[in-house]
């Protein structure tokens, strides 16, 4: 099972503006949300665990590995970015040889490569696109050729960056199958977002940043209920919790199951 760990971990353009400053934590196959208000570095953080920017000190080793250490292939072939706006990422003509390229320029078979690809399409509901261009189809699609690109790869870590947005419900419920699919595969997932609810509905864990730092990193369920830290954050609990805290219930509830579970357990 993949395992990172982030020693001393800083970043800066120039050095009048840090953008993240000593950062020491071990990331595991637990479920991971990266959560803050924009500016707080998040992004930044996530292109260097990818190796797309470089550390201006610390380190980030891979199973033991400093990424310093791997080739670009290497690299793309453990770790995988699915980037907020697909566009970014999209470049093919249709979404069958999209889907293949990553594996392709990893290391698979032409054949191995196929099948990888026609296997996430499936389970993302898009087998009938595999001959469509992407540029074809409205933005929710795109991001979800974006994700297979990625699953594809097999990568050992996957990174999200912001799934959830222009998703509908069904589109959401794809992900937090392939999520769960993903941990049971024993793979690393994290992700950068600001939606609350779906971070307590996926992660277990949930680290946030503030100017650069983390301010706290722990369970879901605990970050969210420290109300004066994340003030000091500029985040909202998910509507559950906030709903719950004004109904008066002293118990942090993430979601409206797991606030049924506790209330069928009272009776």
């Amino acid at each position: 099972m993949a395992e990172m760990k982030i020693e001393h971990l800083s970043f800066n353009y120039t050095p009048q503006t840090p953008i993240l400053q000593d950062i020491s934590l071990t990331l595991d196959t637990t479920p991971t949300a990266i959560i803050g208000q924009n500016g707080a570095g998040k992004t930044t953080f996530v292109k260097l665990l990818k190796g797309l920017l470089k550390p201006t000190s610390g380190e980030i080793k891979l199973d033991g590995k400093s990424i310093r250490a791997l080739s670009a292939p290497n690299l793309a072939a453990q770790i995988g970015l699915v980037f907020q706006n697909p566009n970014d990422q999209i470049f093919k003509n249709k979404v069958i040889d999209e889907v293949m390229f990553g594996p392709l320029n990893i290391g698979m078979s032409k054949e191995q490569a196929k099948k990888k690809a026609l296997e996430v399409l499936q389970w993302l509901g898009l087998e009938d696109k595999i001959n469509d261009n992407p540029y074809d189809l409205g933005l929710s699609e795109r991001k979800l050729i974006a994700l297979a690109s990625v699953l594809a790869m097999d990568t050992q870590v996957v990174i999200l960056d912001e799934p959830t947005i222009a998703h509908d419900y069904a589109s959401k419920e794809k992900i937090k199958l392939t999520i769960k699919k993903l941990q049971e595969q024993g793979k690393m997932v994290l992700t950068i977002i600001h939606d609350m609810d779906f971070v307590a509905e996926c992660f277990d864990r949930a680290i946030v940043l503030v100017k650069g730092k983390i301010l706290i990193d722990g369970p879901t369920e605990e970050v969210f209920s420290k109300e004066a830290v994340l003030k000091e954050a500029y985040l909202e609990a998910p509507h559950v919790t906030q709903l719950c805290r004004c109904l008066g219930y002293k118990q942090t509830y993430l979601t409206v199951e797991a606030f049924v579970k506790a209330q069928k357990g009272i009776e």
